[in-house]
């Protein structure tokens, strides 16, 4: 996998740090961008996309009268 470097400020990377409870803010980043990744993915799996505009359409009920 590719790897990339990315700089941040001290202050961020220390609260980062602290956040994930970890002592290297590489370890930080990475965990706190999976973690998100995944809540991301579980909020699509329970609301749907785009594609699933259709099922929340309720269909037309009224009676026609004639």
């Amino acid at each position: 996998m590719a790897k990339v470097t990315v700089s941040l400020e001290a202050d961020f990377a220390i609260e980062l740090m602290l956040l994930a409870g970890t002592r290297n803010p590489q370890d930080a980043v990475e965990l706190i961008l999976r973690d998100y990744l995944a809540r991301s993915r579980r909020t699509e799996a329970r609301t749907g996309d785009a594609a699933d505009e259709s099922r929340l359409v309720k269909p037309d009920t009224a009676v026609q009268e004639g």
